[in-house]
């Protein structure tokens, strides 16, 4: 991830997302977006971050006062906002709202815009300027103005940019550091307060590895990791424990482990070795992040956390990321520069606070209740807690995400209707909740409110907890079951409640396993489909309705691939990429262009794309190889998503979007996941379970801004028949 150095006014980032594919770099954007400097086709102020376009190859991205300039992967520089004086770099100084590309040219490697300039430099370590040329802030010798990029001088060994307001500081491959623009505060270095027009060696040291501009100050950091300012020092923003301004670097106290620095407006930022954030200068508004709004002048550090990773300090704003993904911001939030919520302005932040909780492993949502993890481990719950289905010791409803417990290796979580079970990355298997018919498989009835092992085997991989019984698959292959059985749901051979673990049978080919509202299907690794528990409407596909307490294989066929379980209908996908679908037909669920129940599997259409299925209380999603998307059956509360609330009884693409990946109907409610990792949701929201509104979706809407969502599962319906099941979603940074 890039944070950009001091400038004013927006902030922009890059996150990556990872799957299976190579590596994809997403631009967001937020702030202020007067001159377009957003680069999202418009003057609109964002105060939460949107994606640049739909392009996933960026790699470095800086920002000026007004203006935005980046780089891709494919080492093409872009330009958009305000193009006063040429700042762009694109031959002209017609502002652009959307990134425009600076030339052909396809090696550009760094840039820094400063207010209403820009320095590059190439793969070739060639330094180029342009833009606003006053006080020699583009080092061309002149004061002349260039709306194209031009080269300084002819040394091929610049390594290091840094501008400010209308100064450059830049260092070369031989550790030297040189100074050029504006210097009315000493803020070059040069033991005086005379402009150049030309770069200008600070000093004769060889050990400067880093540099940072701000508007009139600037800080850097030698091989050593000593730390050096020198500038304008009103509000003691160069950390020498006074206000006098410096024309030559002087160093900040004694300490030898300083890794990154940030300049900004009128403050400092700065993170050790050891991974703390440090802070002094300007505070009225609470920019050092210190809970208060008191100046200092040497640094102080900033709270007691030990894992901040990078740091960005604007005019008014500070934001820093950790080393867990997360990005954190405070200071001014007017044009909703923080990202953190609407722009006021008469608020501030004088304390970091989230901007993008992203960095979230995997999440299971039940009825009313959340439980998610993050890719450092650590497990979250939040929402409905009548039976202690969060695990947090207490049956209190949380609102916001309460961390379980402080273990790091949680690795899966699924939730049924007042129960949860998840798996450790050490492959032993937790429960806690409600406990009725012994589901938590601990031999009791009596109900947990925080995690409790079940048993002490280490070799579980893979749970899916249902309304109340909960099946299990170990690394062997085996299936094991308990809770409550009747209909024989467990698939024992009896319709005996167990209280714990109990294998089905002696099998250890069982590879997928999916629990209805009664019932269970399963697949093994030969291909071959098998069901049990209630029959009452044909859902086991066996060709009655008749219960079955035992797997029971469904026909002969062994290519089946896919299969999904809902309240009483079941849907398959075969290895041919056909969809077939069995079982209650209300409202056309199976799809099937009619409502006549089935009791054997039976093809949907013709088609042999179908990739993806997922059968929820009375409706089904699918998604096709194309990546588009498509619904039908009951759709009550929107569930369907195609803008109304009409039952379809065959497959309706949603919109027109090509680029879904994953999806989860629930009961009455519906969850989805795009190529560009974000999350949507639709239908019933009574529950706040989509975007914590009290009100029904019938198109689907974005939760969030993250972008590394990468896997979602909903249970089934819950046995009160009340709407939710379980939530499951994993995203990896």
């Amino acid at each position: 991830m890039i944070i950009p150095s001091f400038k004013a006014g927006i902030i922009s980032f890059i996150r990556k997302v990872v799957s299976v594919a190579p590596i994809a770099n997403k631009l967001y954007v937020w702030g202020r977006n007067a001159n377009g400097q957003l680069g999202l086709g418009d003057l609109t102020i964002r105060s939460s971050p949107v994606q640049v376009g739909t392009d996933t190859d960026w790699s470095i991205v800086n920002i000026g006062a007004y203006h935005t300039l980046a780089i891709k992967t494919t080492g093409t520089l872009w330009a958009w906002g305000n193009n006063g004086f040429g700042r762009l770099g694109t031959g002209n100084v017609t502002s652009r709202s959307s990134p425009v590309q600076v030339g052909t040219d396809t090696n550009w490697s760094k840039v820094t815009p400063g207010s209403a300039h820009t320095i590059a430099i190439k793969t070739t370590g060639t330094l180029w300027a342009w833009g606003l040329s006053s006080n020699g802030s583009l080092g061309l010798g002149d004061a002349t103005n260039r709306s194209s990029p031009v080269q300084i001088g002819t040394d091929t060994n610049w390594s290091n940019i840094s501008t400010g307001a209308t100064t450059t500081l830049a260092i070369k491959t031989t550790g030297t550091l040189w100074g050029w623009g504006r210097n009315t505060s000493g803020q070059l270095g040069l033991g005086d307060v005379t402009n150049r027009s030309s770069p200008v060696q600070v000093g004769t040291d060889t050990d400067w590895s880093s540099v940072s501009s701000g508007r009139y100050h600037t800080l850097a950091i030698k091989t050593t990791g000593t730390l050096w300012a020198w500038g304008s020092n009103g509000s003691g923003r160069l950390g020498l424990g006074n206000t006098t301004n410096r024309s030559s670097p002087v160093q900040v106290g004694t300490d030898t482990n300083w890794s990154k620095v940030s300049a900004g407006g009128v403050h400092t930022l700065a993170i050790k070795t050891t991974g703390t954030l440090w802070a002094w200068g300007y505070n009225t508004t609470g920019v050092l992040g210190l809970g208060d709004t008191t100046a200092r002048s040497s640094p102080v550090q900033v709270g007691t956390d030990t894992n901040w990773s990078n740091i960005s300090a604007g005019p008014n704003i500070s934001i820093a990321l950790k080393t867990t993904g997360t990005l954190w911001a405070w200071g001014v939030r007017s044009n909703g520069q923080l990202g953190a919520g609407s722009p006021d302005a008469n608020s501030s932040y004088s304390s970091p606070v989230v901007v993008d909780n992203d960095t979230w492993n995997s999440v299971s949502g039940g009825t009313s209740t959340a439980i998610a993890i993050k890719t450092n481990g650590t497990m979250w719950a939040r929402g409905l807690n009548t039976s202690g289905q969060l695990g947090l010791g207490d049956v209190t409803i949380r609102s916001s995400p309460v961390q379980v417990g402080t273990d790091t290796n949680w690795s899966i979580v699924s939730i049924g209707e007042l129960h949860t079970l998840a798996i450790k990355t050490t492959g032993t298997l937790w429960a806690w909740g409600s406990n009725g018919v012994g589901r938590l498989g601990l031999g009791d009835a009596t109900s947990r409110s925080s995690p409790v092992q079940v048993g002490t085997d280490t070799n579980w991989s893979k749970v899916s907890a249902g309304g109340s019984h909960t099946l299990a698959i170990k690394t062997t292959g085996t299936l094991w079951a308990w809770g409550q059985n009747n209909y024989g749901r467990l698939g024992l051979g009896d319709t005996s409640a167990r209280s714990s673990p109990v294998q089905v049978g002696t099998d250890t080919d069982w590879s997928i396993v999916s629990n209805g509202y009664r019932h269970t299907l399963a697949i093994k690794t030969t291909g071959t489909l098998w069901s049990w528990g209630a029959n009452t409407n044909g859902q086991l596909g066996l060709g009655d309705v008749t219960n079955r307490s035992s797997p029971v294989q469904v026909g002969t066929d062994t290519n089946w691939s896919i299969v999904s379980s809902g309240r009483y209908h079941t849907l398959a996908i075969k290895t041919t990429g056909t969809l077939w679908a069995w079982g209650n037909n209300g409202s056309g669920r199976l799809g099937l262009g009619n409502t006549t129940n089935r009791s054997s599997p039976v093809q949907v259409g013709t088609d042999t794309n179908w990739s993806k299925v997922s059968a929820g209380g009375a409706h089904t999603l699918a998604i096709k190889t194309t990546g588009t998307l498509w619904a039908w059956g009951g759709n009550g509360s929107g569930r369907l998503g195609l803008g109304d609330t009409t039952a379809r009884s065959s497959p309706v693409q949603v919109g027109t979007d090509t680029d879904w990946s994953t999806i989860s109907a629930c009961y009455s409610h519906s969850l989805a996941i795009k190529t560009t990792g974000t999350l949507w949701g639709w239908g019933s929201n009574a529950l706040g379970v989509v975007k914590n509104l009290y009100v029904n979706i019938s198109s689907p809407v974005q939760i969030g801004t993250g972008t590394n969502w990468n896997v979602i599962s909903n249970g089934i319906a819950p046995d009160s028949g009340l709407a939710g099941g379980h939530v499951c979603a994993i995203t990896n940074t």
